[in-house]
């Protein structure tokens, strides 16, 4: 299927960010039996420092680690955690969405997935040389949560978790949306970015972590995210676009340290949907 270019938004020029809004929330030698349960458990003091959260909700205690200064460059995106310096926004023609985007990334609306409710959008996201890295659903049919054994469960983290004002249903095994970046376990540690307001799992384990926000009632779910569902992977399955790291040091240092993620969760967070 052959997805048309828009991404010729209006074009906002900002300046870099900070990693002010993104918290990272991993300490190296932290057992997994004590992962974040809850999405809304971790936090920012503001100034980029990791925070991690071993407890279910929002009023648990917070432990920072000590903030690590960026090493000297004279390149900005070499800096830690930097964004693009320059950004726009994308808007599809009905204006129903929009969110921001670095000036040279690549925005695409495509057909959406076969029994999307009407009126549904998909938009995928590229980097500069297209490299996928987002794709936007909208209208997407609800699915109950699968059931998921014991001993099917996997161990999860919750590495980076910051809330967003999105429209939304609450109820059973809900919370408010969150821009998250979450790691589960398999023969490797499995990370992936997006939205959510659905809830992992008790007790730190889950067979599978949903990036889909629940929709008010009519609307459909929709999804802002790398994948739709992160699940562990067996090692003859394709791991992309999901990522792999062989410690969960690694992972918080893609949160922290990485400009990709940086400028990803800013897009996310960027995201507008009419009700």
């Amino acid at each position: 299927m052959t997805g048309r270019d828009l991404a010729q938004g209006s074009a906002t020029a900002q300046g870099s960010g900070t990693a002010g809004t993104r918290n990272a929330a991993l300490c190296a030698g932290v057992a997994l039996a004590v992962a974040a349960v809850a999405l809304s458990g971790c936090s920012s003091d503001g100034k980029g420092a990791p925070v991690w959260t071993a407890g279910s909700s929002a009023t648990e205690s917070t432990t920072s680690a000590p903030a690590q200064s960026p090493t000297p460059s004279a390149s900005v995106s070499a800096t830690p955690g930097s964004t693009a310096s320059a950004w726009k926004v994308f808007t599809d023609p009905a204006k129903t969405v929009s969110f921001e985007v670095p000036q040279d990334w690549i925005v695409q609306s495509v057909a959406p997935d076969a029994g999307s409710l009407p009126g549904a959008l998909k938009i995928e996201v590229k980097d500069a040389k297209g490299a996928y890295l987002a794709t936007l659903q909208t209208g997407l049919a609800p699915q109950p949560v699968p059931a998921c054994s014991d001993g099917d469960a996997r161990n999860y983290v919750v590495v980076s978790s910051v809330p967003v004002d999105l429209p939304h249903q609450g109820g059973e095994g809900t919370i408010d949306p969150h821009v998250v970046f979450r790691v589960i376990q398999g023969y490797k540690y499995f990370g992936s970015y997006g939205i959510t307001n659905v809830l992992g799992g008790a007790g730190g384990k889950s067979c599978a972590l949903p990036n889909v926000v629940r929709g008010p009632d009519g609307k459909g779910d929709y999804s802002f995210a790398d994948l739709t569902v992160l699940k562990p992977l067996a090692p003859d399955q394709k791991v992309a676009p999901a990522k792999a790291f062989d410690t969960l040091d690694q992972a918080a240092k893609y949160v922290n340290d990485g400009s990709e993620f940086a400028n990803v969760q800013r897009m996310l967070m960027s995201l507008k949907i009419k009700n």
